[in-house]
């Protein structure tokens, strides 16, 4: 009998305690498999005008029988945009781009497609993995032995992305793939979350309940804290039928 898969989402996104314009974006879309977070950069009228360019777009893809063709087709509208977005950043002498972390389901697949610090976790037999990795300055500098992670908050330039939607002409989308596994649970974030709660905070509160009150747990605390930044959060459920 051929495995058919299901799931359930939850979305929420929040301009946090301090600033006024939410830059975030977010596209939760389970009748495509789609979710994505976008976090904006370059200040209002910018970051927000970005964010948003790249989640209107996707979300005037249509539906894909064919897993490559769907997944081209994400890719090939992320790049689009990022052609667009550097070239309205050119020519307005600003910047103007946006992260970008995306979930797509496939046939018993979860790929993770990203450019930037938005994050894609999974919680999986109630343990907690980071599935992507930052384009980041202090990443870069782990990598190659120069910093230690745990000297990594303490960095100058701990907010320095390398890579993002609008950075440069040409953009190169990090693209991994996952097997799901039954009670999978992935979330992904703009960095407004992970920069006030610890990974382990963040593990407990996926441990429990439904994914929308887990969400909606989230970003309460993550506001109880000193939330500088915008919030944006998407839970998926994956089951097994």
């Amino acid at each position: 009998m051929e495995t058919t898969w299901q799931w359930v989402s939850a979305g929420i996104t929040d301009v946090g305690n301090v600033r006024k314009v939410n830059e975030d974006a977010i596209l939760d879309r389970p009748q495509s498999g789609l979710w994505v977070v976008a976090d904006g950069m370059g200040g209002h009228e910018a970051g927000d005008v970005a964010s948003s360019s790249i989640v209107t777009a996707l979300s005037r893809l249509g539906d894909y029988d064919r897993p490559r063709v769907f997944v081209d087709a994400v890719e090939d509208c992320i790049i689009d945009v990022n052609r667009r977005l550097y070239d309205a950043s050119s020519a307005a002498g600003q910047v103007m781009g946006s992260t970008v972390a995306a979930v797509l389901a496939l046939p018993g697949y979860a790929l993770c497609m990203w450019a930037g610090d938005s994050r894609v976790y999974r919680l999986r037999n109630f343990e907690l993995e980071e599935l992507t990795t930052d384009h980041s300055e202090v990443e870069e500098l782990i990598a190659e032995g120069s910093l230690r992670r745990e000297d990594a908050d303490s960095y100058p330039g701990e907010n320095v992305i390398t890579r993002a939607v609008g950075g440069e002409a040409d953009l190169y989308l990090e693209v991994r793939l996952f097997e799901l596994r039954h009670k999978d649970r992935y979330l992904v974030c703009s960095d407004g979350l992970y920069k006030d709660l610890s990974f382990k905070e963040i593990e407990s509160i996926l441990c429990e309940g439904a994914v929308t009150m887990a969400c909606q747990k989230l970003l309460e605390l993550a506001k109880s804290r000193r939330c500088s930044d915008n919030v944006s959060i998407i839970g998926v459920d994956f089951e097994q039928r």
